[in-house]
C-alpha cells in the first residue's frame, strides 16, 4: 500500500521552558493585546500599521529574557523594534518590561522565526537584524539545527533593506566560523566594522555563561549589499 512520507522541517529550537511565573502570566493576559502580533495564514505583516507609523525597524531573533531588546527600544524611540521568540517565560518578561517602561515602539511575535520570515514578512522590511547568542547546537550531529543555514540566510537577505545591518554574536568559535562561511557565501552581505548602527552586546546571561567558561565572544557585522 502506498504511503506518503511527509518530511518535517528541522527546527532550530526545542521548547524546554518551565512554567510561567504568576507575573509572566499576568503580563501575557494584560499586555499581549497591545504588543503581540500573530501570524495569519497567507498574510503578510503590515509593520507600519502595527506600529502606527513608518520608521526604521530592527528585528531581534531570539531575544531570550528580553532585557536587551527592551533597553534598546527605550534608548532609540525614533526606531521600531520587533522581537521573535518561542519561549513564553522570556516573552512574558519582555511584555512586563515594555508596559512598565511605556514603550510604544516594540512588538512581539511568538512563532518560528524561519516561518515568519519566509511567509509573513515583506521584502526590504528591516533596517537592522540582531541574532545574538543563538543556540549553538555544539554537537556535530545537531549542527543541522543551527539557525544560520544557507537557506535561512537567503531569506534574511531578501527581508533586509539595502545597506541594512546584520549583527551576530556567539561564544562558540566553530559556530562563528560557520556563520562567516554561510553569510559570506550568500554573496549579498559585506563584512563591516564599527558601524554606527551596531548595538553593544548587552550583558545577557548567555554572554555571562560563555565568558565564565572562558570562551571568546565573536561579534560579527555585515551590511546588506546595495544592488546585490
Amino acid at each position: 500500500m502506498y504511503r506518503e512520507v511527509i518530511r518535517r522541517r528541522i527546527r532550530s529550537f526545542v521548547l524546554r521552558e518551565g512554567r510561567l511565573t504568576a507575573g509572566q502570566r499576568r503580563a501575557f493576559e494584560a499586555h499581549w493585546p497591545t504588543y503581540g502580533l500573530s501570524p495569519q495564514a497567507g498574510g503578510t505583516f503590515d509593520l507600519a500599521a502595527a506600529f502606527g507609523r513608518r520608521a526604521p525597524v530592527t528585528l531581534e531573533i531570539g531575544f531570550g529574557a528580553g532585557d536587551s531588546l527592551a533597553a534598546l527600544a527605550a534608548a532609540e524611540p525614533q526606531h521600531d523594534f520587533l522581537g521573535i521568540e518561542m519561549h513564553r517565560p522570556g516573552i512574558g518578561r519582555l511584555l512586563h518590561l515594555a508596559a512598565e517602561r511605556g514603550l510604544t515602539n516594540l512588538r512581539v511575535i511568538r512563532a518560528d522565526a524561519v516561518e515568519v520570515l519566509q511567509q509573513h514578512v515583506a521584502d526590504d522590511a528591516f533596517e537592522r537584524v540582531l541574532i545574538l547568542f543563538p543556540d549553538p547546537w555544539p554537537k556535530r550531529k545537531h549542527h543541522k539545527r543551527r539557525l544560520l543555514t544557507p537557506a535561512f540566510t537567503a531569506t534574511l537577505a531578501g527581508r533586509m533593506r539595502p545597506n541594512g545591518l546584520l549583527q551576530l554574536a556567539t561564544d562558540w568559535p566553530d559556530y562563528a566560523d560557520a556563520m562567516r562561511k554561510t553569510i559570506e557565501g550568500d554573496g549579498r552581505f559585506v563584512a563591516t566594522k564599527d558601524d554606527a548602527r551596531a548595538v553593544s552586546c548587552f550583558d545577557t546571561r548567555f554572554e555571562q555563561r560563555g565568558s565564565a567558561a572562558g570562551r571568546e565572544i565573536a561579534r560579527l557585522l555585515y551590511r546588506r549589499a546595495v544592488g546585490a
